[in-house]
């Protein structure tokens, strides 16, 4: 409701959108980061995450649960190396003039205020939400939150598609993965029948995003294709 005017106000479409790699890129960042810091190899050619990082003195595979404090770290000290993927702030800014926007990004809650001063010096300047595991729940408590006419959610990573079709059905799904190297090697979840489509580029994404704000109705069921 407007306090001035106690009128209020008509719903408006919903954004929900990831960051890393759908608005930023990470992996390449990071790939550089153990490279120049830790003389650790990141090849994610071959889909196999878990031995994907490779310790260059010792040619062995960096164990899992070396992984995370790697990651960590990265986030701590390095998300400044992180760039814009391109179309992506473009596209914000065309969606923010019809719809209100929020990023759901899989971090801890006290790396909010980085990402979003990170965010912010691109020029985007959105409620920033953290999260650990999947993002169906708190994606659907946005929802709640905006009671928007129509929602999208966009994501890199299957199985948060996956989670969002069982918590938050109407809510329409954009699969994105916008590191062109990484792209080939994930699943694709509209395939799965967990998103409703999948474009990789801002520069095609943005068309579909908005047409969707124009028709303003809940997303349909899918179904896996065959």
């Amino acid at each position: 409701m407007n306090l001035e005017t106690g009128q209020t106000r008509a719903p408006r479409p919903l954004l929900i959108t990831d960051c890393d790699e759908v608005l930023l890129y990470m992996v390449a960042p990071f790939r550089e980061w153990l490279d120049e810091v830790h003389d650790i190899e990141f090849d994610f050619s071959g889909g196999d995450f878990a031995k994907a990082l490779i310790d260059r003195k010792s040619r062995e595979a960096v164990k899992p649960g070396d992984i995370w404090p790697l990651l960590n770290a990265f986030f701590d000290t390095e998300m400044h190396r992180q760039m814009p993927i391109p179309g992506a702030i473009e596209a914000l800014k065309a969606i923010g003039e019809h719809a209100d926007i929020v990023v759901l990004t899989n971090l801890n809650d006290h790396r909010q205020q980085a990402r979003t001063e990170q965010l912010a010096r691109f020029g985007v300047h959105h409620r920033v939400v953290c999260n650990q595991g999947p993002k169906g729940e708190p994606l659907q408590r946005i929802v709640d939150e905006h009671a928007p006419s129509v929602a999208i959610f966009v994501d890199d990573l299957p199985q948060h598609h996956e989670s969002a079709a069982e918590h938050a059905p109407s809510v329409w799904r954009l699969h994105m993965v916008g590191e062109t190297e990484l792209a080939p090697h994930i699943v694709c979840a509209a395939n799965a029948g967990h998103a409703h489509a999948r474009i990789d580029s801002w520069h095609q994404a943005l068309e579909w995003v908005l047409e969707r704000f124009a028709i303003g109705a809940p997303a349909p069921g899918i179904e896996a294709a065959a």
